[in-house]
């Protein structure tokens, strides 16, 4: 049985708070600090994390403390928690981890490196703050950790995620950078690109936005996220966020030209290798043979998705990913059930006897 940690937060935003919540789960004793006496008291009441006035209050007796405070401020902060706080392990959650160790490096003591343990655990949403912080952020989720820390810190960060829910994954620092670049990253900018540009068109188009389906209101949602989190991300990666911004204009560039060629066969070749790849993303590494998506319409009433959840249960049908598209007229919606594709005969039949008309897309 893992022993339980005395856990330092510092900054109790959406995803310090979620932190905490994990840890008071599994019985760790949690004390939370955050510059903005707002935020942490709404840390405190989410959570019932222990605050601290200080910040070397907070890591008073740690064995862990997690930095989790915007960008700018993590070197400083992780500086002043392993300089107050000689027996913690100490960690952050930067989701750029190059720039962020070199800095750290040129603040923080020489010896007191060998306690400190870079990491991103990929979670989180749009949303932002301690209000919609829960401890299901961390459930199952990749947690990437610098593989060249110590070893010793390596391996209690390690223990510390796992004993959370989440996943640990060692990566080198810049690869780890060049990956988030495309899947984390680059998601961001081309969403915030698409809904700028369509305000900007909706000037002269005031229909325009009305018009707007699923498709783009799924494509657009990280639009909704923190300028200024985001603002401080894409500058300290700017190289890795940069080369995947140029790569993914190439691949747009190349989509023109097929269409504009009318080159149906390309268009439907390319479209196609993207549909098999994103179906393929949508499995989970135990599910072999592939995935089913089920569009299901649904009226916009409440209990809906919990009979379609419950018919899943009694099939015996595990849902591998779902999402909701609301429709902009109201009243009714759309539900994406991914399945096991040998699972998708049973779900469509129990679908069936719940009233649900379901239709395979793939």
């Amino acid at each position: 049985m893992t022993s339980a940690d005395r856990v330092a937060v510092l900054g109790t935003g959406l995803i310090g708070t979620s932190i905490a919540m994990a840890a008071e789960r599994v019985g760790d004793a949690v004390r939370g600090f955050d510059t903005d006496a707002g935020a942490l008291a709404r840390a405190t009441e989410r959570s019932g994390l222990a605050p601290a006035a200080t910040l070397e209050e907070c890591v008073a007796g740690a064995t862990v403390t997690v930095v989790s405070t915007p960008i700018p401020a993590v070197p400083e902060v992780v500086a002043e928690a392993l300089r107050l706080a000689p027996d913690a392990i100490v960690t952050d959650v930067a989701s750029v981890k190059s720039h962020v160790a070199s800095e750290i490096r040129g603040v923080a003591g020489a010896d007191d490196l060998a306690r400190y343990v870079g990491g991103h655990p990929m979670g989180g949403s749009e949303r932002s703050g301690p209000d919609h912080a829960s401890a299901s952020v961390v459930d199952g989720i990749v947690w990437a950790l610098d593989e060249g820390a110590e070893p010793t810190a390596l391996e209690r960060v390690e223990a510390f995620v796992a004993k959370l829910g989440a996943r640990p994954v060692r990566l080198d620092a810049d690869r780890h950078d060049r990956l988030v670049a495309m899947v984390s990253h680059l998601p961001q900018v081309a969403s915030t690109a698409l809904m700028g540009l369509a305000a900007a068109e909706e000037a002269g188009e005031p229909e325009l936005l009305l018009l707007a389906a699923g498709g783009f209101r799924d494509l657009t949602r990280l639009a909704a996220s923190s300028p200024r989190l985001w603002s401080d991300i894409l500058v300290a990666n700017a190289d890795a966020i940069g080369r995947a911004i140029a790569l993914y204009v190439e691949r747009l560039s190349r989509l023109r030209e097929m269409v504009e060629a009318g080159d149906a066969s390309e268009v439907e070749r390319a479209f196609g290798e993207a549909k098999d790849a994103r179906l393929s993303l949508a499995a989970k590494p135990q599910v072999k043979a592939g995935v089913a998506v089920l569009q299901v319409p649904v009226p916009d009433r409440p209990g809906v998705l919990a009979e379609l959840t419950a018919a899943m249960s009694q099939a015996g049908v595990n849902i591998e990913d779902l999402q909701i598209v609301h429709s902009p007229e109201g009243g009714r919606g759309t539900v994406h059930l991914t399945v096991a594709a040998d699972a998708a005969p049973d779900a469509e039949r129990a679908l069936r006897d719940r009233w649900f008309e379901p239709i395979r897309l793939a």
